[in-house]
């Protein structure tokens, strides 16, 4: 049976051709979002071009018709109709705000249920606050899932341990040429690109890098860069991903203090003489409902405290170095005055011409999927784009561990070539940290 679906502003700001992602079933649009996504079509930002193209793409379908029986929005899929209602449903009367945009919306989606008791009618939103708010008047809702992750527990880690593994064919792994045909090793699921093993037997263990050009597993070796030095098998393969320009398209993802931005950035300085400048940057979400418009002082000013973490692990490594004043160190302080290491927010960097550059976006977590899109499909000649975060700690109001950008990107990239990715699992910042984050 054909469904109703309606719309929240949410969704449409998440992704603009939303509207396609419902087959053969019909969709409410409320016209509080039409009056909601006015207040977003001006800016830079994601949500910005989500609401710009969505209200151009319902204007070239606009007729009469979309205010009344609809129009179909494509071969073989469902109606699309605006619904305009002002009074409040007497179940929502004395319950909600009448001048609440989200109360608006609920009662147009439960006046439709009412005059279409033969069909279901479910309330799309990415806001779990009107969602539960929707099923305590009986209306049936849920979250916009066409790029949802289906089983965050399957997802691809990077890496896997190959016990039992023969003497002979590890000790292959130390000698020249330092590899051994993929076929010597019997696994399940089969390898796919760039994923990492732990080869072990009761004697001796080698870490290995499936190349699928060559059909082999090469041997990853333990370095330090920068005077940092991998600390467990995890980082050591991150590392190695970060340093091989054939894989220009890295994710690193692991709960706080792993070093998946301190690898980054190691990495980054590492093979600085290949890129003409290092980007770093981080989406700006601020945890109250407040953006950083309303703070004080210049735009410097405003970002430094969102940035801080990124000159933290600049600092790290410069200490580590032997702190200012030495070489390298005075190399990273001279990169910085030449705008060949920039630190900004992710939406200074949009726009911007990204030919051999490595850059490196932190906080992965919260960008959408389609802002993930827009980042890598940006990436010209020579470009190396590293995406760092941690999938369980996200600040981004409407996004989940299955819905945000990174995870979306493991999901969909695993197994291309020119794609790597590794979960780091073992905190190294210090064992305080360590305990904290495991106990707490």
């Amino acid at each position: 049976m054909k469904k109703i679906f309606v719309l929240d502003t949410n969704v449409i700001l998440h992704d603009s051709s939303c509207i396609q992602q419902f087959k053969e079933h019909d969709i409410a649009l409320p016209i509080t979002v039409l009056e909601e996504l006015d207040n977003f079509k001006k800016g830079n930002e994601s949500i910005n071009f989500h609401a710009r193209e969505f209200v151009r793409r319902l204007d070239s379908m606009s007729g009469e018709a979309l205010f009344d029986t609809g129009i179909a929005i494509g071969p073989n899929q469902g109606n699309l109709r605006i619904v305009i209602e002002h009074k409040m449903h007497p179940d929502l009367e004395g319950l909600f705000s009448p001048n609440k945009p989200d109360h608006q919306i609920l009662n147009i989606a439960l006046k439709i249920q009412e005059r279409a008791p033969e069909q279901t009618v479910i309330l799309v939103s990415k806001d779990v606050n009107l969602r539960m708010k929707a099923k305590s008047v009986g209306l049936r809702s849920q979250d916009y899932r066409n790029d949802q992750v289906t089983d965050i527990n399957t997802l691809y880690t990077g890496k896997r341990i190959v016990t039992d593994v023969p003497a002979d064919l590890i000790e292959a792994m130390y000698q020249v040429p330092f590899e051994i045909p993929a076929s010597e090793i019997s696994v399940d699921p089969p390898l796919v690109a760039n994923e990492n093993l732990i080869l072990k037997n009761h004697r001796k263990s080698a870490l290995a890098s499936y190349d699928p050009n060559t059909q082999t597993l090469k041997r990853v070796d333990k370095r330090s860069i920068f005077g940092i030095t991998p600390r467990n098998a995890e980082q050591v393969f991150a590392l190695s991903a970060l340093l091989n320009d054939d894989i220009p398209l890295v994710s690193i993802s692991g709960k706080a203090g792993t070093g998946k931005t301190l690898l980054a950035l190691a990495a980054s300085l590492e093979n600085r003489r290949r890129y003409r400048q290092i980007f770093m940057a981080r989406p700006v979400v601020p945890l109250s409902n407040k953006d950083i418009g309303y703070l004080p002082g210049e735009i410097k000013a405003k970002l430094d405290p969102y940035m801080q973490p990124m000159y933290d692990n600049l600092s790290v490594i410069q200490n580590q170095n032997g702190g200012d004043g030495n070489e390298q160190s005075e190399l990273i302080r001279k990169m910085l005055e030449d705008d060949k290491l920039v630190i900004s927010a992710l939406s200074y960097i949009r726009g911007r011409s990204l030919n051999r550059i490595y850059f490196i976006v932190d906080e992965a977590q919260n960008l959408t999927p389609h802002e993930v899109k827009t980042i890598i499909t940006r990436a010209g000649e020579g470009t190396k784009i590293v995406l760092t975060g941690d999938i369980f700690q996200i600040d981004h109001p409407y996004l989940d561990t299955q819905s945000n950008g990174l995870t979306y990107l493991i999901e969909r990239m695993k197994g291309e070539g020119l794609y790597a990715h590794i979960t780091l699992e073992q905190g190294e910042r210090s064992e305080l940290s360590e305990l904290a984050s495991n106990i707490l």
